[in-house]
This record gives C-alpha cells, sequence and structure tokens, in this order.
C-alpha cells in the first residue's frame, strides 16, 4: 500500500508495520493535537467477509475494556475501497519485542512487566474476551504523563487479532496462535478460556527471567504436545526457586494445574520473587528509552559498521566515466533512475567496485583517497561480506567527512529502523519504498556536519544490502546513493 496523504480526518506521517493482516501507519490527530496508530486491512483481504469481521471484532473487544494496560481504541472507520481501520493509542515506546533485541530488561523490570500485563489480560478476560496470542511482539510501551513533571512507561496488551470472546470459542475449530507461547490446548484446536493466557504469560516471564523461551516450537502441532520445559535457573543465571515453581504452574500442559486465573499467577509470583529479592513495595517504574520518544524515525540496535580491511586500491577500476550501459549489467537497488542518469554525464567522477565485483558506485573525483574493498564482518556474524567503503580520509565516517559504505549482510528481512545520528539536528520520516520486488527503507539527516543518508534494501530473501552516505550537499548524496548497483546476488 503506498503511503496515504490522509486516512478518514488523520493526517498520516509514515508506516510504523505491516502483516499478514494488516498495516499500521502513524497518524495525527490534528484536531486534538496527538500521534495515533491507524491500523489498516490489507487490501488482499478486502472481499474476505471472516476476515474483515475479525478486523472489525478487534476494535469492538479492544473498546469494550476500560483499562490503561490494553491498547486504547479511539476511532474506527472505512476506506473508499471497503477496508475497515482502527485509530488506536501510539506506542512511543515500541514494544517488548524490540527492547529484548537491545539486550533484554533488568529483572525488577521483567516482574513489572508481567504484572501491568498480567492487568491487562485481566480487563479482558472480565469482558470475556481472551486474547489468544500473547508474545513479545504484543505488548506495547507508552509514555504516560505521572506525578508532577515526571514521565512514566505503561506496558499495553495490543493487537487482538485472535482474540475471541469465551462463547465463540467454544465453538471455535481455527487453530491458530504463536508456537513458541500457545497453550497446548489452544495448538490442538480444543475449547479454550482464559487459562490459555496465563499459560502464554508464564511463557513471556520464563524468557524474561532465562534470556530464553521455555520452548522452541517451529510449528503449531510441536506446542501441542510441549513437553518439560529446561530448569529456569543455571549458574550463569541463577533463578530462585520459588519463582519458578510459580512459572512452571503457569505452564503446565494440564490447564486445570495452572493457577486459578492470571490475577493469581501474577501475585504469586510478585511474592515468591519479593521474599527472595525484597521488590515488594519497590517503584513500580519501567525505563524510558529518550531514542524512542519521538514519532518520527528512530534509532536503530545496529551498529556502525566496523573499520574495513586494510585499503587497497581497486583492481581494474581506476578513473573512468560512467557509461550509461552499467545500468542494463547490474540491477539498480536504490534511488530514482533519472537522477542517476543525469549525473552520469558529468565529469569529475570515479566509478568503483568491491574485490568481488558484487558493488559498485560511482563518487565524486575527490572522494577515493581512501579506499576498501576487500569486504566486512558485519557484527554478529562470522562470515565476510561483500563490501566497499570510500572516502575523502581515512576517518570520514567519524570526523563529518564525506563517503559512502556499502556492504551486504545476511537478513531475511528489514530492520526496524536505520542507523540514528545524533549529531544530526533533523531526522526526516522513513521512506518505505519497494521497486522491482526490492523493498527498502531510506531516511535523510540533515543539520549535520554532513548530510546523511542511510537506506537498507532486501536484495534477495537471505540478504540485506546496507548503504551509508555522507556529503556535503544533498544533491550530491542523492547522486550517490542512486549510483550504488550490485551484481549477483
Amino acid at each position: 500500500m503506498p503511503l496515504p496523504t490522509r486516512i478518514g480526518r488523520y493526517a498520516v506521517r509514515r508506516r510504523i508495520g505491516s502483516g499478514g493482516f494488516a498495516t499500521v501507519w502513524l497518524g495525527y490527530d490534528e484536531s486534538l493535537d496527538s500521534p495515533v496508530a491507524i491500523k489498516v486491512l490489507a487490501d488482499n483481504w478486502t472481499d474476505d467477509l471472516h476476515v474483515k469481521q475479525r478486523f472489525v471484532d478487534e476494535g469492538r473487544f479492544l473498546r469494550k475494556v476500560e483499562s490503561p494496560h490494553v491498547v486504547p481504541v479511539y476511532d474506527a472507520g472505512e476506506l473508499d475501497d471497503g477496508r475497515p481501520y482502527l485509530v488506536m493509542g501510539y506506542a512511543d515506546q515500541g514494544t517488548l519485542a524490540d527492547r529484548l533485541e537491545v539486550g533484554g530488561l533488568e529483572r525488577v523490570e521483567a516482574l513489572e512487566v508481567v504484572r501491568q500485563v498480567g492487568l491487562g489480560l485481566s480487563a479482558l478476560h472480565q469482558q470475556g474476551v481472551v486474547h489468544r496470542d500473547i508474545k513479545p511482539g504484543n505488548v506495547l510501551f507508552r509514555t504516560v504523563e505521572g506525578s508532577g513533571e515526571t514521565v512514566e512507561v505503561r506496558a499495553m496488551v495490543g493487537d487482538l487479532g485472535l482474540g475471541k470472546t469465551v462463547d465463540m470459542s467454544s465453538r471455535l475449530t481455527m487453530i491458530a496462535g504463536t508456537p513458541t507461547f500457545v497453550a497446548p490446548e489452544q495448538a490442538q484446536g480444543e475449547r479454550i478460556d482464559a487459562r490459555a493466557d496465563q499459560y502464554s504469560l508464564a511463557a513471556v516471564a520464563y524468557l524474561l527471567l532465562t534470556g530464553r523461551p521455555p520452548h522452541r516450537h517451529a510449528t503449531l502441532a510441536a506446542a501441542a504436545n510441549p513437553g518439560v520445559p529446561d530448569p529456569m535457573s543455571t549458574p550463569e543465571w541463577p533463578v530462585p526457586p520459588a519463582v519458578e515453581d510459580v512459572v512452571r504452574r503457569g505452564l503446565a500442559a494440564d490447564r486445570d494445574e495452572r493457577w486459578p486465573d492470571v490475577a493469581a499467577f501474577t501475585a504469586a509470583l510478585a511474592q515468591a520473587a519479593g521474599n527472595v529479592q525484597g521488590v515488594v513495595g519497590a517503584p513500580r517504574v519501567l525505563p524510558v528509552d529518550p531514542q524512542r520518544t519521538q514519532p518520527g524515525a528512530r534509532p536503530s540496535p545496529l551498529t556502525a559498521p566496523p573499520p574495513l580491511a586494510d585499503p587497497t586500491p581497486p583492481k581494474g577500476t581506476g578513473r573512468r566515466r560512467v557509461l550509461v550501459a552499467v545500468a542494463a549489467v547490474f540491477l539498480l537497488v536504490a534511488g530514482a533512475v533519472g537522477g542517476y542518469a543525469a549525473w552520469l554525464g558529468l565529469d569529475g567522477s570515479t566509478t568503483l567496485s568491491d574485490s568481488r565485483s558484487t558493488l559498485t558506485v560511482t563518487v565524486p573525483d575527490d572522494w577515493d583517497k581512501d579506499t576498501a574493498t576487500d569486504g566486512w564482518q558485519p557484527p554478529d556474524v562470522d562470515a565476510t561480506y561483500p563490501a566497499l567503503s570510500v572516502g575523502s580520509s581515512a576517518d570520514w565516517e567519524t570526523t563529518g567527512g564525506e563517503g559512502v559504505f556499502v556492504g551486504v549482510l545476511p537478513g531475511s528481512k528489514l530492520p526496524r529502523t536505520v542507523p540514528g545520528h545524533p549529531e544530526c539536528g533533523q531526522t526526516e520520516d522513513t521512506i518505505d519504498d519497494e521497486r522491482d520486488g526490492d523493498r527498502s527503507m531510506t531516511v535523510y539527516f540533515t543539520d549535520c556536519p554532513s548530510v546523511t543518508i542511510e537506506r537498507v534494501v532486501q536484495v534477495a530473501a537471505n540478504r540485506l544490502l546496507w548503504v551509508q552516505v555522507r556529503a556535503a550537499t544533498r544533491g550530491t548524496a542523492v547522486a550517490v546513493l542512486d549510483s550504488v548497483t550490485t551484481a549477483g546476488l
């Protein structure tokens, strides 16, 4: 779905994310001067009345619940093509999955997240609604004003795409859920009740307290017979026995052996933790991530690329004019062809390739004072992948000089965000695009020592292309970005 300018009465800023059933946009309520999240049914489900009804039901379920720990629904509507949309609270602090990607939570914080999610689930259960898909990606964080001038972070339950009332669940035959966190009876297609959500919350608690999930099921069939999880406590990461006993009871394969309800589970967990850690009565505050409070693009857990191999001149390239025929040989993975073609006719440019002839970029002549072509090793990856770095000086990446880094790295999907640049005064909205089947995300950073552009492109099913450009002018930065080509991917 291309970026719309408005959805209903709401202005649209950028896309937050998308899945199999819906796309979520960051919108703006101009009347109330507030950001909102707008969830729109995916266009391929427009004619499926069953899916449309499930989508509408999510809004109705959420609207019935009065709880600060359930994502609020403010409005609903329908696009001109008949697709419904929901206007919801914007989770400006991301999800629990986001936080786990960048290092997890302290134990006291983890217990507080479980407590707050439990409050949200209890509110749903009191209205007869079973969530059925509690997992880190469906735990949302949002800043709210606390006492005085303080700002607090609140955990909320979101995404009731699989939610059902208990009465409807008694007639449900569809098997659904996330294998790692789903209750066995749900994976088996049996009638479910609120204890299925308790199981999923216990699985999340196990993950937060140990750093690993209780099971690593790849399919719902495997989750139907989960077996006994490994002990939570290890020499490197000890978990008090009383805490483990509470979580294991919540993970009982037989639901009759679990706690009576979610409230009983979270109360027992808090008591067990307090008896051994002294956390009962401790301030119930989750940390604010200052990098996640802006409605614009936010920094990524990706780190800056490590230094490339010792610079060596690119073999067989030299200084030469770029020919238009190059565009027919290589796949142009980024940018507008028109701007790139116009720049091709200018003198004073040099085309460089990496040592594997996989990557090619055209830069101004005075940039190639420092060139590295022998590849790089992405963070947390053992293998070496094609890369090319060209700059006006050896330390162009850290001193605000001009240059470009192009690197291939493993990955089956685009990251949520690109690397951030706190030295830049302005960050433009993320540009999500798709050309010739290659999805990409691009962010422009301005008011910097040099204009900076970050782009990540899905160039193959299991390969990403990362491009970072720094230039004195936006025009030069865009021209260099648009000149990047790949071959053999």
